[in-house]
């Protein structure tokens, strides 16, 4: 990698030359293609022959290839309430590390983004101080589904988050009255942790008798994830909108989403691709507990399908940080979630690396998809006109994933140790470089995703 500044005048403020670029065609069709980029006032202004070689600045990354840039619509950063474990910028900076330029941060903190004011407030806490780019979901509850919507127009909220199973946080909407009338009042993307809370309940001795994480995935079983995905997308019909399912774990899930296309899109982590029952738990133990659980191998095998059939448009992370202390208690109490912000790119290039996905299907999944998705300006493609937010990864390069490598604020990986092949070198946010090689640039920070609405 090399750089040169230039103080004449200038026809680009950024120019990138001789990279391989993951670019969209107009049937949206995504291929590699050598080429250059000529970034102005934070947007795409040029590429292929970009003219005039004049810029203030020149990166010449011949040998890497660049993303648009990698937006995870999966994250939680506790703050407000929960800051001994994460915070906006600990989690942001956690997501630039791992060549994440972009995040949407879910509503289950304390207390939980469910009101106008506590979303405002939340925008105000990242003005400045996030690393990465943002959205906010506001949270759905009991008592608030006459507002949803018209505190999910608020710019930088990126939609409405459903919990239809208690998780982290006490944000739950479980009966189908007030999922239906969510359903029929609120316009924007709606995004829905699938589990039913009567089952869970219902089920909760065998964790409590159990008392290893090796039951988490017999407590919470496929049965209850099932269930209410079926439940959501009969809803979803009923009022003829679409839905977002988030982290689908099961095969059995994935067989009834597969015919249903029409009304869904559907998420997974990297977690379920990488990690299985019952080895993660016996190695990991509570270090492996989330919710929905990390299940079996013939999930992931189902998992892997949906991947390259197309059922499957989207892979978040779910980063859901806890402390060691938190996550050391004794078997139930312990709480469910993984970190994963910083660790999304690396594993899923090292599953490129192994011919498990290719880097153009990847690229769909961890870029153009979301921000379709939610229907975020400017994200997701490298095209004239974007945003210059871009992701620079070395194929060829091999890292091990450690917990010192770790920016979050708990300091831990269920990953560390683990070797892998492809890693993000450079993260730039609107034609400024925030990442490189790992190091942070302090004067670069995010801005609030702007979105369609109507």
């Amino acid at each position: 990698m090399s750089s040169s500044e230039r103080n004449e005048t200038s026809s680009y403020d950024l120019l990138i030359q001789d990279v391989e670029c993951l670019l969209s065609d107009s049937k949206g069709q995504i291929r590699r293609e050598v080429t250059n980029i000529g970034v102005k006032d934070g947007k795409i202004l040029a590429l292929g022959l970009v003219g005039s070689t004049s810029a203030k600045s020149i990166l010449n990354l011949k040998g890497l290839t660049v993303l648009p840039g990698v937006i995870d619509s999966q994250v939680h950063f506790r703050e407000p309430g929960l800051t001994h474990k994460e915070d906006i910028y600990s989690g942001t900076l956690s997501a630039l590390a791992g060549g994440v330029t972009t995040i949407f941060e879910m509503p289950n903190t304390s207390p939980n983004t469910s009101t106008q004011f506590r979303l405002n407030e939340k925008l105000h806490l990242a003005q400045g101080k996030a690393k990465t780019h943002y959205a906010f979901f506001v949270g759905a509850t009991h008592d608030n589904a006459d507002q949803l919507d018209s505190i999910a127009q608020t710019e930088g909220c990126c939609g409405v988050k459903i919990f239809m199973g208690s998780s982290t946080g006490d944000l739950l909407v479980s009966d189908d009255e007030q999922l239906d009338k969510i359903m029929r009042t609120v316009t924007v993307p709606i995004s829905v942790h699938c589990e039913d809370e009567k089952m869970l309940i219902a089920r909760k001795p065998i964790a409590t008798s159990g008392k290893h994480a090796r039951y988490h995935s017999e407590w919470r079983n496929v049965e209850s994830a099932l269930t209410a995905t079926r439940r959501i997308v009969a809803l979803a019909e009923k009022h003829r909108r679409s839905v977002h399912v988030l982290h689908i774990s099961s095969a059995d899930e994935i067989s009834f989403l597969r015919t249903k296309k029409q009304t869904v899109t559907v998420e997974c982590l990297p977690q379920y691709l990488t990690l299985h029952a019952p080895e993660c738990y016996d190695i990991l133990g509570n270090y492996a507990q989330m919710n929905p659980p990390i299940r079996e191998k013939s999930h992931q095998d189902a998992l892997w399908k949906a991947i390259q059939d197309g059922t499957i448009d989207v892979i978040g992370s779910d980063h859901a940080p806890h402390t060691r202390a938190e996550k050391d208690k004794p078997y139930p109490n312990s709480p469910a979630g993984l970190t994963g912000v910083q660790t999304l790119l690396p594993l899923m290039l090292n599953h490129v690396a192994q011919k498990r996905l290719s880097l153009e299907r990847l690229t769909q999944l961890i870029c153009e998809n979301p921000a379709r998705i939610f229907r975020a300006q400017g994200k997701g493609k490298i095209a004239v006109g974007y945003d210059a937010d871009f992701t620079v990864v070395d194929l060829k390069r091999t890292e091990t994933i450690s917990n010192s490598w770790i920016r979050s604020r708990v300091g831990w990986t269920p990953y560390d140790g683990m070797r892998v092949q492809g890693w993000p070198v450079m993260a730039i946010l609107k034609g400024q470089i925030a990442m490189r090689d790992n190091s942070i640039f302090s004067n670069v920070i995010g801005e609030a995703v702007r979105f369609e609405r109507g």
